[in-house]
């Protein structure tokens, strides 16, 4: 058994591309209308920074936040077309950047020190949501392919409209509605299917009462003052936001489940938001027999985050495994 923490980082991924301030003067120019949401931060002190170095959004406000992922979406993912209906989750992208980075790196590793790339990398999204966001940033990055899987019928068809307007999108992503709700990968992965990861960012929460009181600290933080309204500025539907039993609830089906697909998955992976749940975590990975486990930690400022990745393939195994298809 490998158990390996990586260490814990302070910035983002070398090849994240939002690892600096935001080039707002780009991404007005690529999408207009995000202008209306700027404004010059009077808060910021450093005296050597011009006004529009001070440039900023209103993190608290859910339109200022979907009109920067659209810019962001734009001008760094060759996106033409990209939204999301009204109070559904709209992702961070600097941090889904990260976890696509090094999940690459992850694929490196078992690769010979080199990302595999290509449609015939293929990733499977649980939980895609209606913003397809792991998919695009993965194709655009590294050219992977990928299956999106939901609950959720009116997210799909909010993807499929996204991948129906962004034309290299169409034969680089599928979608499958997950027709019991209590199951993650049963009913998705069939038995001829061969993924090279799957990606997840679970439910945080074990109740809706959970998810509106962590949502209305999350914008009183921001906005510094107390607020009653439970405004989600990131927005999410309930299945975006919990599950009964929370993230290690959610977590520990996925593990139980994993174990049915060990030759079909090389790294099955999953965000974890709270860092109590890794002991747990690990636990129940190793009563399953996972041959390798890794925690890898990401940063984005003040915040840490980190995916836990296992694979039951064994050492063989995974020098046999071919990311590409010659």
């Amino acid at each position: 058994m490998k158990n390996k923490i990586i260490p814990e980082k302070t910035t983002l991924h070398p090849r994240n591309p939002h690892s600096f301030r935001y080039d707002f003067e780009k991404l007005i120019y690529n999408y207009p209308i995000l202008k209306n949401y700027i404004f010059v931060n009077e808060l910021d002190v450093d005296m050597s920074k011009s006004e529009q170095a001070k440039q900023t959004i209103d993190f608290a406000n859910p339109e200022a936040v979907k009109a920067l992922n659209k810019a962001i979406l734009i001008s760094n993912y060759g996106i033409e077309y990209w939204d999301i209906p009204k109070n559904y989750l709209c992702p961070p992208i600097p941090g889904r950047a990260d976890y696509i980075h090094h999940l690459a790196d992850l694929l490196a590793n078992s690769n010979n020190g080199t990302i595999p790339e290509g449609e015939n990398v293929i990733g499977l999204d649980v939980g895609i949501g209606a913003n397809c966001v792991y998919p695009i940033i993965g194709n655009h990055e590294y050219q992977w392919s990928f299956v999106g899987t939901d609950i959720d019928e009116n997210a799909l068809q909010n993807c499929k409209k996204i991948i129906a307007k962004n034309p290299h999108l169409i034969e680089a992503i599928s979608l499958q509605l997950q027709v019991e709700p209590r199951f993650i990968f049963k009913n998705i992965i069939l038995p001829e299917d061969k993924f090279a990861f799957t990606i997840c960012n679970p439910p945080f929460h074990a109740s809706q009462d959970e998810a509106t009181k962590a949502s209305l600290r999350k914008v009183n933080n921001l906005e510094d003052t107390k607020s009653i309204k439970p405004i989600l500025n990131f927005g999410g539907q309930n299945a975006e936001l919990w599950c009964t039993g929370g993230e290690i609830g959610f977590i520990t089906q996925m593990i139980y489940e994993s174990v049915k697909y060990p030759l079909q998955v090389f790294w099955f992976t999953t965000l974890v938001s709270k860092k109590d749940n890794l002991r747990s975590i690990y636990k129940t990975l190793n009563k399953v027999g996972a041959v390798e486990i890794k925690t890898i930690e990401m940063a984005q400022g003040q915040k840490i985050s980190r995916f836990v990745a296992w694979t039951f393939l064994s050492e063989n195994q995974q020098k046999d495994w071919k990311f590409s298809i010659d």
